[in-house]
Formats: C-alpha cells, sequence, structure tokens
C-alpha cells in the first residue's frame, strides 16, 4: 500500500517519506498512514506512547521501527519487547516443549518484525548479549528499564495490576511503546483489560501520548479491513469505543 498523507504543512505530513529503517535486502521502513506518522511524532515528543486500535494497522510494526531506529541512532543501549502469555482458545500447558517452546508462539510477531530491519547474524548477535530482549510480561517484574525502548504488544491482555506494573518500570532514558487492540481481548469477561483501564487514568498525564487507530490504517490485504469492520458491528459499546 503507498504512503498515505494527511495534509501539506503538517509534521505528519513532513515525515510521510522519512525512512525509518532500512531492513533487509533493501527494504525502506516508513510510517505509511497518518496515524503511523502520528504515532512516530508521538514516540519523539513523549516517553510514554499508547497505541489502540485493530489488527493490521501497523502498530506494533511501526513501534518496532522506532526501537530498532532509536538503537541503531545510540539513542538507547537495548530494546525490550514483551506481550503477556494469554491464550486465545489454547492453553499454555498443552503446548509441547520446554518453557521457551511454549513462550515463542506468542512473541513471534516481534520477531517477524526484527527479522525485516536487522540482518539474522546481527539480530543473533544482539539477542545472544541481551542487547535486544523479547520476554513474557512476568519477567518484567522488579526491573528498572533504563536507556531502552521497551514495548509491550497486546496490552488488551494485561490485568490492571500486570499493566501497572510494566508502567512502573520505566527507567531513566527509558520510552514505553503499548500496543494493544482493545476489540479482541482474550481476559475473563468479569475482568477489565488493564490497557483500558490505564489509558483511562493516564491520557490527560503530561509525557503520555494516545494514538487511536481505525479500520482506516489497515494496511494487509484490504480485504482485512472489511473483516474488521463486520466483526465490530456486534461488539459491546465499552469494547468499540476507541
Amino acid at each position: 500500500m503507498g504512503i498515505m498523507e494527511s495534509g501539506g504543512g503538517s509534521p505528519e505530513a513532513e515525515m510521510s517519506d522519512e525512512v525509518l529503517v532500512h531492513g533487509r535486502n533493501g527494504l525502506l521502513i516508513k510510517a505509511r498512514t497518518p496515524n503511523q506518522q502520528r504515532l512516530v511524532r508521538a514516540v519523539y515528543d513523549h516517553d510514554m506512547v499508547f497505541a489502540i486500535g485493530p489488527a493490521g494497522t501497523g502498530k506494533t510494526y511501526t513501534a518496532v521501527a522506532m526501537a530498532v531506529r532509536a538503537l541503531k541512532n545510540k539513542e538507547v543501549k537495548r530494546i525490550i519487547l514483551s506481550r503477556p502469555a494469554v491464550e486465545a482458545g489454547e492453553k499454555l500447558g498443552f503446548l509441547p516443549g520446554d518453557m521457551r517452546d511454549k513462550i515463542d508462539p506468542y512473541l513471534q510477531p516481534l520477531y517477524d518484525a526484527l527479522q525485516d530491519m536487522i540482518p539474522g547474524a546481527k539480530l543473533n548477535e544482539f539477542m545472544e548479549r541481551g542487547v535486544i530482549q523479547i520476554a513474557p510480561l512476568a519477567f518484567m517484574r522488579g526491573r528498572t528499564l533504563s536507556d531502552a525502548v521497551v514495548i509491550l504488544d497486546e496490552a488488551q491482555n494485561t490485568s490492571i495490576p500486570q499493566i501497572k506494573m510494566f508502567l512502573t518500570r520505566l527507567g531513566i532514558n527509558g520510552k514505553m511503546i503499548v500496543t494493544g487492540d482493545l476489540t479482541q481481548i482474550d481476559l475473563p469477561p468479569s475482568q477489565r483489560s488493564g490497557l483500558s483501564d490505564a489509558v483511562d487514568r493516564l491520557q490527560d498525564t503530561l509525557g503520555v501520548a494516545v494514538i487511536r487507530f481505525t479500520e482506516k490504517d489497515i494496511v494487509r490485504h484490504p480485504l482485512v479491513g472489511r473483516i474488521v469492520q463486520a466483526y465490530r458491528k456486534d461488539l459491546p459499546q465499552q469494547e468499540t469505543k476507541e
């Protein structure tokens, strides 16, 4: 899909041709929709950014690109990527293998994005040295995350205590990007999403930005947008207000 500009003279329009990362095999990674461009600007200007919206809008991919860019520019020393290991119809204990094998399927979208942006040998080196760390949310407890871009993906599946724990890990010269889709919550119906709660509490807090993606930002197959819209009609009002 081609780059979309949101109007001449705006920061988003000025950034529409900016290459965030020179990826593998000549891939040029750019913000391709107005809200992706707003996310890029928000990460420049804020230390904590929430990116909320449906599948296929490039929230996670853009966030990872910003993290890789900051690492390559030596603005940070580490990238830390995390997701809650909440099952969408499967139980973690029934997956085969050891804990690494059980966790990896949840983290695969983060690996996929990194593999587009960093040559394989270099990515392996970064991961072996701990320059890039990918871990379940539970592994963040007790840590202070300084000199790092920290991304929490699929944050709609955190509980309120979990996301509070994560957000309070932010250290000096750190940035956090929290992504999620409030229409794809896999928590029990009686449990409120930590992402929804955090956005309500923090959206007017100095240093925090909230970028709300819509179906118009979907950059996968055009049919994905129509599928998202068809399912959205039946969702409870509190889940569709974003």
